[in-house]
This record gives structure tokens, C-alpha cells and sequence, in this order.
């Protein structure tokens, strides 16, 4: 197949136009509730065999694109994931991706058996694919929700790391190995891949910061590029060892939005501009995939059926075996077992038995993919409602303290905007008394518009902004400092305030 330049020609016209639009959607999608992949899902459908006719088929293809798609994804997920926030909730995280996967495969496999009347392998196909969550479609939602950091915690660590044991467990369902080798030596093959995947990541995550931190590259707009393409090393490292190269990116990615590179802010934004670039191309990419004439009322039956018990059993029922001895509520675990949204990696993960030419795999992608739109649909705008209901959503209530933060690059340094509230104790406090750590100080305050260099006898006011410069070793602590003197004033080191009311 040759592709000339009138061909090149053509697919930028429609490819840019495509995607300008998809990011227009982004706007549409968030003020509706609903995460865009639905709208790109449909992009792809109107654009495919029943639309405008564009013909894609191509199983094989879809496999491989829709890995690189994950692998970017994941990538940006990593980078922009704060270690310091999401470390307290990392083990719940890491058990609803190892044994909530294990228990979600089972009773969708024991359900599509038995209820469903499929042949085992498909069964246990669709437990493996279904299981997983998908960071791009909670977090679309979960944006308008303000929920407590552990549960955001628990709900991006689960997704970046369930993909990594779900795709070994369907490649080795969809290739024989599992018939072939049994269940024991699966076992240890998807250990070997995970375990390794994350050693890969690791290790590709600390060298990599290593020689950035002591490289002088000529433009500052290379970092973003050499920090990606790192994560991307670290991904395709561990798929050259026969690891998990999902869970080797993400690692890898996590280890190096945490170091102190050069051009920290520039390379998120960047990182996340590729991932929503390759979210949709690969949401548009997979609804070009569907055939609409194959579903009928048969495929939307055997889809609600699944989905009723994704959603209702065999979510739930993970989350509880999960998070025995976490230290969850009942309410908050009610959140988490509806909060299971899943995106685009289940269908994407029904490209595998699809190139490998499993039995029915066509039917199980038109059944997954239906499965996905009415999941989405039915769970993503109510998350805000049952957040509510379940009092797990934190109150709206007036902040004493409100701190933006832009780094200072070349200096090590963050400059902090901190806005002083109607409620905050910080009123009246002198400069000189809010005792910032060493190395930390008040550069500015801004006042009814007018700026002013403070002095140690400078007293603070209501509607007050300060400008407060730190080495960012020292950032937590100098932010602390001031959430303590807003909620307890300029006794809150002997009284012992809560730095969290602020």
C-alpha cells in the first residue's frame, strides 16, 4: 500500500479538522457531565462504514495504535500524579488493581458462563477486559466533584496501575498460553511481567532524572520532549525484557514528575496535551473500528445484562474484598464501587483477541463497546449526585487560605500567591510574626490594587495577596506554616491549630 502526497494531503485536511473539533468537545463534554469519550466514540462511528464511509478493519492495527495511545496516557498520568499526595493511598490503590481485578474477573467470568451461557474463554475474556478502570474517563468526572485526597488518591492510583495485570491476563487468555501452560505458570508469567515492568520503570525513571539534572540542553523546550520520551524508553524497555511495559511507563513517569528537573510545569503541560492528542485518536480510532450493523437487540441485551453485573456485583464486591483493614466507611467504599468508570481500555484490550482471531471476538468487542456507552452514560453524571448522597464530597465552605504556586525554575525556587479570606486568622498578624522557615519570605503584598514591599511590622488584612518566595525543599513546610497561622493566628504554635482547617 503506497501513500502518496495527495493522500498526505487529505489527511491532515480531515484529521485536523477532526481533531480542532474533538477539543471543542472537551468544553461540550465537561459541562454536560460526561467524559468526551463518548463524543469522540460517536465521532469515530459518524466518520466510519455508516457515516461518512471510511473503511477501517484493520484488528492488527488497532492492537498496535491503541497501545501507543495507553502508553502516552499513562505516561502523562505518572508525570502529573504528585507522589507526596497520592503515596497515602498508593496500597489501596495497588490492591483494587491486583486482587480487585482478580475478584472482578472471576464473578463476570462465573456470570458470562453461567447467566450468559458463553463458552468459558469468551467469559473469562470478558471479566479480563471489563476489569479495568480508566483514568481519562474517572477524572473527566470526577473534576467537578470535590472529593477528599484519598479517594482521588485511591481512584489514580487503581487506574494507572490495573492496566499492566489486565493486559497480561488477556494476551496470555487470547494467545493459548493459559491452556497451553496452566494457571500456576500464568501466574508467575503475569508476576514476572508486573514485577519487572515496575524495576524497568524505576530504574528508566531515576537515571533518566540523573542525566537530565545534569544535562544543559540548548532550548528549554526539549525537556518536555526528553522527558516523555523517557517514559516512552521505559515502556518499550520493558516490553523488550517481555515485561509489563504499561506498568514500566507509568512508574517511570511517576518517578520523573516527582524529581526536581528543570521546566517542571512546561513538561506537564506538555505531557498533557499529547495525552488528551492521543485520547483522541484513539477514541475516534476505535468508533471507526465498530461495525453498527453487527449490533442488534441480542448484543444490547447480553450488554446491559454484563454491565448490570460489572456494575453492581462484581465492582462492589472487589472494592469490599480490596479494602478489608483500609480503613474505608461504608460510604466511602459505596463511592469507590460506582466510581469504577471505564473508558477507553477495555475496548482497546478487545483488540487483542481480535488480531489474535479468538472465536467471537467480534462479538465480544461490539458487546464491550456497548457496554462501555451505557456505563458511561448511566454512572458518569451521576457521580456528583451520589457523592452528595453519600456525604463523601467535601462542603463548599469558605477557605482561609487560597495558595497558587508558580515555580521559579532556574533558582529551585516556587513563588507563592496567597490569598487571605474574610474567614482567616491571618488578619492582623505583623510579617515578621508568621515565622516563615529559613530561606522563605514575603516578597509583596498587594492591597486594593496597590502594591507594597512589606517590613517586619507590616500588618496583614482581609482581601490581602502575598507573594511569598520559597526554595521548594522548603515549600511544604513554608505552605504549612501559613495554613497554621490562617486557622489558629499568631498563637498557632503554641496552640496546636490544625493546619488541614485552613
Amino acid at each position: 500500500m503506497t501513500f502518496d502526497l495527495h493522500q498526505l494531503d487529505t489527511f491532515v485536511l480531515v484529521g485536523a479538522a477532526v481533531t480542532f473539533l474533538a477539543i471543542l468537545a472537551v468544553r461540550l463534554s465537561s459541562r454536560a457531565g460526561l467524559p468526551s469519550l463518548l463524543i469522540y466514540l460517536l465521532m469515530g462511528v459518524l466518520l466510519g462504514e455508516s457515516g461518512v464511509g471510511i473503511q477501517f478493519e484493520d484488528a492488527e492495527m488497532a492492537h498496535a495504535i491503541g497501545f501507543g495511545a495507553l502508553a502516552l496516557i499513562l505516561a502523562e498520568g505518572g508525570l502529573t500524579t504528585s507522589w507526596r499526595e497520592v503515596r497515602p493511598s498508593m496500597r489501596l490503590g495497588f490492591l483494587l488493581a491486583t486482587v480487585g481485578v482478580g475478584v472482578s474477573v472471576t464473578v463476570v467470568a462465573l456470570a458470562g458462563h453461567y447467566l450468559l451461557g458463553m463458552p468459558w474463554e469468551l467469559a473469562v475474556l470478558l471479566g479480563a477486559v471489563t476489569s479495568p478502570t480508566d483514568a481519562a474517563a474517572v477524572f473527566s468526572v470526577l473534576r467537578v466533584v470535590p472529593l477528599p485526597q484519598r479517594l482521588v488518591g485511591t481512584l489514580e492510583a487503581e487506574s494507572g496501575l490495573n492496566d499492566a495485570p489486565t493486559v497480561v491476563l488477556v494476551t496470555l487468555i487470547s494467545t493459548g498460553a493459559v491452556a497451553e501452560y496452566g494457571i500456576p505458570l500464568m501466574g508467575a508469567i503475569m508476576v514476572y511481567e508486573v514485577v519487572a515492568g515496575v524495576l524497568v520503570g524505576l530504574a528508566v525513571g531515576f537515571a533518566g532524572a540523573w542525566v537530565l539534572r545534569r544535562a544543559a540542553l540548548p532550548a528549554s523546550g526539549l525537556y518536555p520532549i526528553a522527558v516523555l520520551v523517557l517514559a516512552l524508553l521505559a515502556y518499550g524497555a520493558g516490553s523488550a525484557i517481555h515485561a509489563s511495559g504499561f506498568a514500566a511507563v507509568y512508574v517511570a513517569g511517576l518517578v520523573l514528575g516527582n524529581q526536581e528537573l528543570p521546566h517542571r510545569a512546561a513538561t506537564k503541560s506538555f505531557a498533557e496535551g499529547v495525552a488528551w492528542l492521543a485520547q483522541i485518536g484513539l477514541f475516534v480510532m476505535l468508533g471507526l473500528l465498530l461495525s453498527p450493523d453487527r449490533i442488534d437487540l441480542e448484543t444490547v441485551g447480553l450488554a446491559l445484562a454484563a454491565g448490570a453485573v460489572l456494575t453492581f456485583v462484581a465492582r462492589p464486591v472487589s472494592v469490599l474484598v480490596s479494602s478489608v483493614g483500609q480503613g474505608l466507611n461504608l460510604r466511602e467504599t459505596a463511592f469507590l464501587s460506582w466510581a469504577g468508570l471505564r473508558g477507553a481500555v477495555p475496548v482497546v484490550l478487545t483488540t487483542i483477541p481480535l488480531a489474535e482471531d479468538v472465536r467471537d471476538s467480534d462479538q465480544l468487542f461490539d458487546l464491550v463497546f456497548v457496554m462501555v456507552v451505557v456505563a458511561t452514560l448511566v454512572t458518569g453524571p451521576t457521580l456528583p449526585w451520589v457523592a452528595k448522597v453519600l456525604r463523601v464530597a467535601r462542603r463548599s465552605e469558605p477557605r482561609g487560605l487560597d495558595v497558587e504556586a508558580a515555580p521559579l525554575e532556574r533558582v529551585a525556587a516556587d513563588l507563592l500567591q496567597v490569598t487571605i479570606s474574610p474567614v482567616s486568622k491571618m488578619h492582623g498578624v505583623e510579617v515578621g510574626e508568621l515565622r516563615l522557615p529559613v530561606g522563605a519570605s514575603v516578597s509583596m503584598v498587594i492591597r486594593e490594587g496597590q502594591t507594597l514591599v512589606p517590613e517586619r511590622r507590616t500588618v496583614l488584612r482581609h482581601g490581602d495577596d502575598l507573594l511569598v518566595v520559597t526554595p521548594r525543599a522548603i515549600r511544604d513546610a513554608t505552605e504549612r506554616r501559613l495554613r497554621e497561622v490562617s486557622a489558629g493566628g499568631r498563637l498557632a504554635q503554641w496552640l496546636g491549630a490544625d493546619p488541614r482547617r485552613g
